[in-house]
């Protein structure tokens, strides 16, 4: 069993178009439970099964790695606003947290222990980002951020401020009933985000930490975890082939600059 100290934040990722192997698709098919059997085949097209597919199978082995409890023995029940969390009563997996995101052929799990996480990743190649939503919906100073980048910038820009809203909304598990106009970033000299909160939010901004990664040049990546008063909480990044391996590629604590290519 890995060690996952309660300083520490794991992100595990993979890409979908590089696992194709039928053989290895029918094992993580046996992890499956009936209901995410049930899910799986209500998607229509056959790139959301299998990506589908991929990211569950991600999710039961990562979490077995820091559990006695199995790859098929994983049971979940999801949060009033569908938040998933785990179910099995063993000790070890209950003090386990996670986050699971996927964005085009990008399938990311955050873990940690005993804190509230929060992964988003949005893919940066697709069609332009809806930046008027930002002036609809976000706070003034983003929506004013934006606008005062070059145009060929706002795309990432949007969706820079959207990761990172995203990750803090799940992170809260209360999905779309936080106003994206109460809570809003801007970053310091160095590039970090740093949160805002309107009162009315009844939440305070030093109760998290934020960090952004680009694990591969096409995807933005935000991750948002819960202080719970630890002055240091070392991040530590790999990437995962479900039931084949995985690689530990890099290591460090959460504040180093933003950023870092590891694809």
């Amino acid at each position: 069993m890995e060690e996952l100290g309660v300083e520490e934040i794991h992100v595990w990722f993979t890409l979908c178009d590089r696992i194709a192997d039928p053989a290895l698709l029918a094992e993580y098919a046996g992890l499956l439970s009936h209901e995410e059997h049930a899910r799986m085949q209500r998607l229509h097209l056959a790139v959301d099964r299998h990506r589908f597919l991929v990211a569950r199978a991600l999710l039961r082995s990562v979490l077995s790695r820091y559990s006695t409890v199995g790859e098929r023995q994983w049971v979940f029940r999801t949060g009033p606003c569908g938040k998933p969390a785990i179910a099995n009563p063993d000790d070890d997996a209950q003090r386990l947290s996670f986050n699971l995101s996927h964005s085009h052929e990008l399938v990311l799990l955050a873990v940690t222990r005993h804190h509230a996480i929060g992964v988003d990743a949005e893919y940066l190649g697709g069609r332009a980002a809806p930046v008027e939503i930002a002036r609809r919906f976000f706070t003034r100073d983003e929506a004013a951020l934006l606008d005062a980048l070059p145009g060929a910038q706002r795309h990432d820009g949007f969706l820079r401020l959207w990761t990172l809203k995203e990750a803090y909304i799940k992170a809260r598990g209360m999905g779309l009933s936080i106003p994206l106009d109460q809570f809003g970033f801007h970053f310091s000299a160095e590039g970090a985000p740093v949160m805002r909160a309107d009162p009315k939010l009844n939440d305070d901004p030093a109760r998290w930490r934020f960090r952004e990664l680009r694990l591969d040049p096409n995807y933005s990546v935000a991750v948002c975890v819960e202080r719970n008063g630890r002055t240091r909480q070392d991040l530590v990044v790999g990437r995962c082939t479900p039931l084949r391996g995985a690689e530990t590629l890099y290591r460090s604590p959460v504040h180093v600059p933003a950023y870092q290519n590891l694809c």
